[in-house]
């Protein structure tokens, strides 16, 4: 269903006129295919996560005051919680390990619309067209939310674009499930809006803050939308309103424009990316780059070569820190440690994260002696393009690799047979088989059948 008719300066109204509009039928076959793909990786990503201990921390807190019975906790099935509670931990544990999918908007949508979209679908017991549905709506306002912010603008101010456009995503993939009217969808995008933050200050210490952004978004958008199906207004002009409406307050190049260019006509989440590596995806380009260089030039790697690094200005300040010995985050985040594994071990996988791992002195020496070069050809380019280069010394000479999109991007995508076998290998005592059947078939069941098999699984 495209809009075709705007009022002039409401996109806040038109974003909900689509959304509570939205039909199963409306949605293409590649971006059907996408949303069953992404179903399936976050559902594995959020149950590795769940042994974390930030998981388990919040696991805690949340069971310390819930008294609800409406929907599961994904590792087991065993915890009830009242359906933002639901998302609110599996938001968490779905980013708890940097394994979930990410957009070149620099959102992580699954960890915040999926959990909230699963934890209402079973409450409502919705047949899993709904589900599907839903998640694409979701996904396509968080991330036309992004956009609109200019997300490269929005990270430099400091923002995590995560928890601050994640609750539009959850709210939005909520109300279809609620079969909100335009009113009502209005009103939880607002409520939505206004609980939207997070901040890059976890990389200061390496906190797990991060952790929290996306499953506080889920809980923001579930909270949002059941609010605003018992009439319970928000601002309908939460993305424009000159005077503390998101776009201006987030950023200072934001285009509104964006929020509803070609809507109904291109679907977003149709770019969605999957990670086959677990630390941040703007340094999947350079893994694929020193992988490359690695087989190029043979193991052992001989640690006596040296390496420069091609960056953006966005990645530098993202990832182009000092690696120093901290948490599992600090490393995930950091390009030096991703580029030093990658060429040591040949992975950037969880057996590359460990404690041991982020101590090893050998690990720590590859990564300190890597050159980062700020280049202005890819500040162009990102994040339109999340490229990057390795270039590694050579007999005299340098060897460079250059990549424009990783590994797990729409231009190298990951299928679903590669997704069902990232999920058997990071959930290797589970049914994968089982669950990639449900799930990449989700037409034919519903939220709960899924939840039931993961429950019988574990």
């Amino acid at each position: 269903m495209s809009l075709e008719h705007r009022s002039a300066g409401a996109p806040t109204r038109d974003l909900a006129t689509w959304v509570s509009a939205l039909k199963y039928d409306d949605l293409p076959q590649r971006t059907r295919e996408v949303a069953r793909i992404a179903l399936l990786d976050t559902l594995g990503a959020g149950l590795y996560g769940f042994n974390t201990p930030w998981t388990q921390k919040l696991l805690s807190w949340v069971q310390r005051g819930d008294q609800g019975n409406e929907a599961r906790t994904w590792n087991a099935g065993t915890v009830t919680l009242r359906s933002a509670d639901a998302a609110l931990v599996n938001g968490v544990a779905v980013h708890a390990f940097e394994l979930d999918d990410y957009h070149n908007a620099k959102l992580h949508c699954g960890a915040a619309v999926i959990p909230a979209a699963l934890a209402v679908a079973e409450r409502l017991d919705s047949n899993g067209c709904d589900l599907l549905t839903a998640i694409v709506a979701g996904y396509e306002v968080m991330i036309r939310s992004s956009l609109a912010l200019n997300p490269s603008a929005a990270r430099l101010r400091g923002w995590h674009l995560t928890g601050v456009v994640g609750p539009f995503g959850a709210a939005a993939a909520c109300a279809v499930l609620l079969k909100l009217n335009a009113e009502e969808t209005a009103w939880a995008l607002g409520l939505a809006g206004t609980q939207g933050a997070g901040l890059w200050a976890f990389n200061a210490d390496g906190s797990m803050s991060k952790r929290l952004h996306p499953g506080k978004a889920a809980h923001s958008g579930v909270l949002a939308a059941e609010l605003a199906q018992l009439g319970f207004s928000g601002p309908t002009s939460i993305y424009e309103f000159e005077d503390g409406g998101v776009l201006k307050a987030f950023s200072d190049h934001a285009d509104a424009a964006l929020l509803t260019l070609d809507l109904g006509c291109v679907y977003h989440i149709d770019n969605n990316s999957i990670k086959p590596y677990c630390c941040c995806g703007s340094t999947h380009a350079y893994i694929d780059a020193a992988l490359a260089l690695r087989k190029k030039l043979g193991a052992p790697w001989d640690t006596s070569r040296k390496v420069r690094v091609g960056t953006c200005k966005v990645v530098d300040v993202q990832c182009g820190f000092d690696y120093v010995p901290g948490s599992v985050l600090n490393a995930q985040m950091s390009l030096r440690y991703a580029v030093a594994v990658a060429l040591l071990e040949g992975a950037a996988l969880p057996a590359q994260f460990t404690d041991d791992k982020l101590c090893d002195p050998l690990i720590i020496a590859v990564a300190a002696a890597i050159e980062l070069v700020p280049d202005p050809e890819l500040d162009k380019l990102y994040p339109k393009d999340f490229a990057g280069w390795v270039a590694v010394e050579h007999h005299g000479r340098w060897e460079r690799i250059d990549i424009l999109n990783p590994t797990g991007s729409i231009h190298a995508p990951i299928n679903a047979a590669g997704i069902t076998e990232k999920f058997r290998g990071i959930n290797p005592s589970l049914d994968t088989d089982a669950i990639a059947g449900v799930a990449l078939a989700i037409e034919k069941h519903s939220a709960r059948t899924l939840l039931n098999l993961l429950t019988r699984t574990l």
